[in-house]
């Protein structure tokens, strides 16, 4: 099987997983209340990177016609908040559920919002320096790749654009996950991690029937150090908490960059 048909095959799945993770509600699925929508036009908003800790709103600028991509961002979360900021939002996504919770949102609360269906790392779609601000939570453990992520980010960007980035701590993925879920912290795996790699044919049909999403770790000199080689200067950082789990109890679980094109 070639690379391209593998790559695909971790998309498609993917995207599946997302699209039940809808229909499920998983929590970053859960558009945002119409009362939050009305508290951001009125200047009293939080928008999250990551789990439990809101960006600083000292990471941003005023947004009011900006152009803003909320990269693999559907939900209906971050994207409406900006547009209720004033801001001119995309917001790209491998899942058409995810994309239609903003869509969703767009109606009810009479917000622009464009949506568009791809890959993170395939930005193609979109011309060179066109976005101001790209908004880029954690999502980016669903690739194998993530230097193309951040070359993309980076032509399409702006000068003096910025880009807001979580992911997770790769430490993350160091230890079995079914025996996290029983309180236990046991070394399992290599970093960098890959569920396509290390599940079998049959362990993959179970987590496709199930919903579940493939995923892969990276190191931080990809996660930080594939940025600065994509030409970004790194200029803002904070960890941040899981909200459940005992390696909570431990360490970080996320980490959430700030970043310019210069």
């Amino acid at each position: 099987m070639g690379k391209e048909r593998i790559y695909n095959d971790i998309l498609m799945h993917n995207k599946y997983a997302w699209n039940k993770a809808v229909d499920s509600g998983d929590e970053w699925t859960v558009p945002v209340s119409r009362e939050i929508i009305e508290e951001a036009k009125k200047g009293n908003w939080k928008i999250f990177l990551t789990p439990l800790k809101p960006v600083p709103k000292e990471w941003s600028r005023d947004l009011r016609g900006l152009k803003v991509l909320c990269l693999a961002s559907g939900g209906g979360q971050q994207g409406p908040l900006f547009s209720a900021l004033g801001a001119d939002v995309t917001v790209f996504d491998n899942s058409p559920k995810q994309l239609m919770q903003d869509q969703y949102v767009a109606e009810r609360d009479s917000l622009k919002i464009k949506t568009v269906e791809g890959d993170m790392a395939d930005l193609s779609c979109f011309e060179n320096e066109m976005f101001d601000l790209i908004f880029h939570p954690v999502s980016n453990s669903f690739v194998p790749d993530i230097l193309p992520v951040w070359m993309e980010t980076y032509r399409v960007l702006k000068r003096n654009g910025i880009l807001l980035s979580g992911f997770a701590n790769p430490l993350v993925y160091l230890f079995d996950s079914e025996k996290m879920e029983q309180d236990v912290l046991e070394v399992k795996h290599k970093i960098p991690y890959s569920s396509a790699q290390e599940l079998t044919d049959e362990e993959k049909k179970i987590y496709f029937e199930k919903g579940y999403a493939l995923e892969f770790s990276h190191t931080l000199d990809d996660q930080i150090g594939g940025q600065i080689k994509a030409g970004f200067v790194v200029n803002g950082f904070y960890e941040d908490y899981h909200n459940e789990g005992i390696l909570s109890k431990f360490i970080p679980s996320y980490i959430a960059t700030r970043a310019v094109k210069q």
